[in-house]
């Protein structure tokens, strides 16, 4: 099957005008007769189902959790980058548009990004028209701070707080439509499969949680936006229940899954502690605009770091990359924390960590606070407690977890951290109109590879998934809906809904047969300890191939002997798990066969057989400038390639120096 990304003829900064000027449109009372399934009620999800809700359109919404508000988009801090340029720093759309490809390291498609930029600022005046509380400058304009990857001011944020607030604010568009009739909100209820009819995406099996009933959904078009895939690793800054269900049962109806390896490694995470825990928690990337990052100039060194001196201190990536230091992007910096505690200058028990101080910037904030309030001769606490009072109005949230788990008050001692698994830029294959290689069934959001390559910029998480829902897919599935108008709500006692509930049935039971002796969460930490090993950070040829083999035995042991409690027709957690768990395994060869295939390096999928003399990432545009796209087939997955063309930006060696 050929790859058609659909994209529009003329300049880049004409593609997406040019695409709605001619796009074919549904009058509303058409839209009243037409049905769609958005699965996930995230930004992407919450989003799209309310302004198609809006536009008149009939919206069933899925969630696996008790509320549409519980999706994990709540739990994204630093920010929602926007090319505004309110700091007059010298932003526009296409300085955005040029940073994410180039961020990406050149492995997205150029229309897509360039879209994503230029809808930027629509989404802004979205939310802090729905009342969005963004922090505000003395003048009360909006304030921006920076992230990795750039070098101007570009992101919005609410404290450190910014997925809560803008999740509430979709959440209570989604709502409203709800009220109103448009939107029907399904919670508790998890998609087991899509149902295809003829070819075309009409339909899902739903499991519902609470009772255990397997439940039949009629769409005339299906939206998938389930989120990302790190759960994969089993330890990552995901929710527990984040889970890639959704996307891959979508996969195995056909739906390409593009670029699987390009996972990223958040650089500021609290440290593992031991082999008792199951998440970990991330510290925003906004901590970066203040906090330097530091270890000892002398390998394990067990001082406390209140009592090493400057001039003992290595700031390693103001000294490797100067133009952008602290804010280099995240697989920059995520590789350069392994590369030193690797070498033996990481800090703490585990010797697995790197400082994020901020003492300078509580010095800085205090002395600029004191000028400001006209003070002579401000002692040292004074200037010190001012700092902290800057800090405490910014990043209060996040000291206080960062306190309340590690038991340490950062606004003394400097932080630990250390990279985690984070986000996933792979996933489902999406044309120009965010829809997947089956008719029917778009993308948003995480949930689609489209728009950050091999490594995301910080802070434009939010924005994908916000520009998709209310700004993207509204417009794009309208040249599918157009089409629709004369087919009928089909019955879910059709035979491909009696076929898809069957083998779903099928599958639950097995499960439940097998009376094993080792835990679902054994299994899956098994699996996470073999994804990081084998293809964390760092991957080469040996580890990939053994990882393969290592997936493949433990998926076998997996259908021999896990262990599931309870019963089908009841709340059973563990049921639940098992299916995502046996969902992972699969997934996990794939992301290992993926990185295999692509020998070079970028973003961050870091091939140790391919670097620079310094250690940074080598590119081989001449051999995969492209987009991998795996078909599912029962004899094992097929590759396709997008190649991808470079009309505006130009590649070149990437360089934060």
């Amino acid at each position: 099957m050929a790859l058609d990304a659909k994209i529009p003829e003329g300049e880049i900064a004409d593609k997406w005008t040019n695409y709605k000027d001619h796009l074919a449109l549904v009058s509303p009372a058409n839209k009243r007769k037409l049905e769609i399934i958005v699965i996930g009620t995230g930004l992407a999800g919450a989003s799209a189902a309310a302004t198609l809700g809006e536009l008149g359109y009939k919206v069933k919404s899925f969630c696996f959790q008790d509320s549409a508000r519980r999706a994990h988009s709540i739990a994204a801090q630093g920010g929602i980058n926007a090319a505004k340029n309110y700091p007059s720093d010298g932003d526009s759309v296409y300085r955005l548009f040029y940073e994410t490809v180039k961020g990406g390291d050149y492995r997205s498609r150029e229309a897509n990004v360039y879209r994503l930029a230029e809808l930027s600022s629509n989404i802004i005046d979205q939310c802090v028209a729905q009342g969005v509380p963004f922090a505000r400058e003395y003048g009360g304009l909006l304030s921006n701070r920076s992230f990795g990857g750039t070098q101007v001011q570009r992101t919005f944020y609410a404290a450190g707080q910014t997925g809560q607030q803008l999740l509430l604010g979709a959440y209570g568009a989604l709502e409203r439509q709800a009220a109103l009739g448009n939107v029907t909100v399904y919670s508790r209820h998890e998609m087991h499969d899509i149902v295809k009819i003829d070819g075309v995406a009409r339909g899902i099996i739903a499991r519902n949680l609470v009772t255990g009933e397997l439940e039949r959904y009629f769409g005339h078009a299906v939206l998938i936006c389930s989120g990302g895939y790190g759960n994969v690793f089993y330890l990552s800054t995901n929710a527990m229940g984040s889970n890639v269900t959704a996307a891959w049962k979508s996969h195995k109806k056909g739906a390409y899954f593009a670029n699987p390896c390009f996972t990223q490694i958040h650089p500021t995470c609290i440290p593992v502690t031991g082999e008792h825990q199951s998440k970990l928690t991330l510290m925003s990337e906004s901590l970066r605009n203040d906090g330097r990052i530091w270890v000892p100039k002398n390998k394990d060194d067990k001082r406390k770091p209140n009592d090493i001196p400057e001039d003992e201190r290595d700031y390693y990536l103001e000294r490797r990359y100067p133009a952008f230091g602290n804010l280099v992007p995240r697989d920059v910096a995520s590789r350069a924390a392994k590369e030193r505690c690797d070498l033996g200058y990481g800090v703490g028990t585990t010797k697995k960590a790197v400082y994020l101080d901020f003492k300078d910037a509580i010095k800085r904030y205090g002395k600029t606070e004191a000028h400001k309030r006209s003070l002579e001769n401000p002692s040292a606490e004074t200037i010190t407690q001012l700092g902290e009072d800057v800090i405490r109005e910014k990043y209060g949230n996040l000291f206080a977890m960062y306190e309340k788990i590690t038991g340490e008050d950062p606004y003394h001692v400097p932080m630990r951290i250390y990279p985690a698994v984070h986000y996933t830029m792979g996933g489902l294959w999406v044309d120009y109109e965010l829809k997947t290689t089956v008719d029917g069934l778009y993308s948003l959001g995480e949930a689609n590879f489209s728009d950050h390559g091999a490594n995301r910029l910080g802070a434009s998480a939010l924005m994908q998934g916000l520009a998709d829902g209310y700004f993207v897919v509204p417009y794009t599935i309208s040249a599918f809906m157009a089409t629709q108008i004369r087919t009928p709500a089909i019955p879910t006692s059709h035979p491909a809904f009696e076929e898809a509930e069957k083998a779903v049935r099928e599958r639950i039971e097995k499960l439940m047969s097998i009376k094993g002796t080792e835990s679902v969460e054994s299994f899956h930490k098994r699996l996470g300890k073999i994804m990081w090993e084998k293809c964390g950070m760092a991957r080469n040829d040996k580890g990939l191939r053994e990882g393969i083999e290592e997936i493949r035995a433990l998926r076998k042991e997996f259908w021999e002997n896990v262990k599931v409690p309870g019963e089908i027709f009841e709340m059973n957690p563990e049921l639940d798990k098992a299916g995502r768990v046996a969902d992972f395994l699969e997934l996990g060869e794939l992301v290992c066969l993926d990185a295999l295939e692509r020998t070079e390096s970028c973003g961050g999928h870091f091939r140790e057989e391919s670097q620079t003399s310094e250690g940074e990432a080598l590119r081989k545009d001449d051999e995969f400038s492209y987009v991998a796209a795996w078909e599912y087939t029962p004899e094992g997955e097929v590759l396709h390639k997008e190649p991808l063309h470079f009309d505006v930006v130009k590649p070149s060696q990437r360089s934060y120096k």
